[in-house]
């Protein structure tokens, strides 16, 4: 199905670099480990930042694919204004390749339903909502880190708190500017393994548990989730790894949330058990 977003040229593209003299049509994104190369007419692994004609490019400039009233728990947020609803928008693309996303219809693909937004316009949507919060979420949020940062200011301005639900697989300079603007995040941990994030993810463990500790000294409202996928990352050894990084952060009083996985899109594994999260949870602790 055909999306109908509408390019924004005054969108100003950040975090590219052109490469050298002898090709000046080819450019690089540095906003995550990736470091995507692109020709004319390129674009990256996250499907949503290009070069058109040798200039960087945001064609899905706020471009929206969904828009919810969720409980904030659903976040999931346990311990940030529990009780209260926060107002839901979510993107396409995502620079990670998971094969057993969740939400892999909008993560993985751009031609989708969906429309484009002007930050104003979608901080206007949130208020009339009445929540007091804001979640950019469902596929990752941080690929598309110029709408966001232009969002969140005005966020800030209209006393709205600004929350992400994220990878974390940002490099220092974009993290430092999107959680200098963060309220409050939930960013995935999903395993503690190099090679697994490398070769099955296609991310970096070393960018993720920086942007988590980066989120923890900028005074954001941290909390961390990992999908416990069956035969992936649901060792004792691996899961005491990560409960191990997230307790070495600030005295164990991050919270850590332990979700089931379900088979989807390419990992067909069997679900995880409910009894195994409850007693992985018992143990944890």
């Amino acid at each position: 199905m055909q999306n109908n977003n509408t390019s924004h040229p005054a969108a100003a593209a950040r975090f590219f670099s052109s490469i050298d003299k002898n090709d000046e049509n080819t450019i690089q994104c540095g906003l995550c480990p990736r470091s995507c190369l692109l020709a004319p007419g390129q674009s990256g692994h996250c499907r949503v930042r290009s070069n058109n004609k040798g200039k960087a490019a945001l064609p899905f400039y706020g471009f929206v694919t969904s828009l919810a009233l969720d409980p904030i728990e659903k976040k999931p947020l346990y311990h940030f204004r529990p009780g209260t609803e926060i107002f839901s928008v979510g993107f396409a693309g995502c620079n990670l390749h998971c094969p057993f996303c969740q939400n892999w219809r909008i993560s993985q693909q751009t031609d989708i339903p969906g429309r484009a937004y002007s930050p104003k316009e979608l901080i206007t949507t949130a208020l009339k909502t009445g929540t007091p919060a804001l979640a950019y979420t469902y596929s990752e949020p941080l690929v598309h880190i110029e709408f966001l940062l232009d969002c969140m200011k005005e966020a800030r301005k209209a006393g709205v708190a600004n929350v992400i639900v994220s990878n974390g697989c940002i490099n220092e300079n974009a993290a430092e500017e999107v959680l200098e603007l963060t309220d409050a995040a939930n960013i995935d941990l999903k395993c503690f393994s190099e090679e697994t994030y490398a070769k099955v993810l296609g991310g970096d463990l070393a960018t993720v548990t920086s942007f988590i500790r980066k989120a923890i000294e900028k005074g954001v409202h941290t909390e961390i989730t990992t999908l416990v996928v069956p035969g992936l990352n649901d060792s004792q050894t691996e899961l005491n790894l990560c409960r191990d990084f997230i307790a070495e952060l600030k005295s164990g009083e991050i919270p850590w949330h332990l979700s089931a996985y379900h088979p989807d899109w390419k990992w067909k594994a069997p679900r995880t058990e409910p009894e195994f999260i409850i007693k992985t949870a018992a143990r944890m602790r």
